[in-house]
């Protein structure tokens, strides 16, 4: 399947149709675990603060909530990421509103130091750098909580040998000589275990489309 044509990983309808159920708490738990420092991460990013960001994700959340219910009469207008992020903006932007306002209040400067009149609206990042943000975030996320998973079935030390070669790319023989084990221990664990994380990021795959 070509990259153009591929779902996307942000968009689960298996997931979206299950959150109209507000009595299914594990699906909510679900989705704020996925979502929740995708929404803090963009308003930090735009330079709120991390109190202020807090207040982002759950607004945003809450919005979720409460609209979720009647999505299916809105698909035509565009994917859920795409709503999502909308729903984002808006608040960082309402964020900066008040900001601009408490300014006001106590008569602070509105520009900068060359004069220029500030506008909070400048510090929202433009939209294809969110969807990269987000995408990037998201593979992340899958491949953390793969690894997660892998560190819970294999022993240890393999694991340890695995990350310290694939994700920090320390030298075979260094890995050998610090764990006590042979070289050609550590390729034959790499192997194995990159065969079982791509299997694991696979199933997280598919579970989430």
């Amino acid at each position: 399947m070509s990259e153009a044509s591929r779902p996307s990983l942000l968009t689960r309808p298996s997931l979206l149709f299950r959150l109209r159920d507000w009595g299914d708490n594990s699906s909510w738990d679900e989705f704020h675990r996925l979502y929740r420092r995708f929404i803090k991460g963009l308003a930090l990013r735009s330079g709120l603060g991390h109190a202020e960001a807090d207040d982002v994700v759950q607004d945003v959340l809450q919005n979720v909530a409460k609209r979720i219910g009647d999505y299916k009469t809105r698909e035509n207008r565009g994917a859920f990421r795409r709503w999502l992020m909308n729903q984002t903006r808006w608040r960082i932007a309402d964020k900066f509103r008040q900001r601009d306002q408490a300014a006001v209040r106590s008569n602070a400067p509105r520009t900068t130091e060359s004069g220029v009149e500030l506008d909070p609206l400048d510090n929202l990042p433009d939209e294809n750098p969110i969807d990269e943000f987000w995408e990037l975030e998201w593979q992340k996320h899958m491949l953390d909580t793969a690894m997660e998973r892998l560190a819970r079935r294999v022993p240890a030390k393999h694991f340890q040998a695995f990350e310290l070669h694939a994700r920090q790319g320390q030298p075979v023989a260094q890995i050998a000589a610090d764990l006590g084990i042979n070289r050609p221990t550590v390729y034959l664990i790499a192997h194995r275990l990159k065969k079982q994380l791509r299997h694991e990021v696979e199933r997280l795959r598919e579970y989430h489309n």
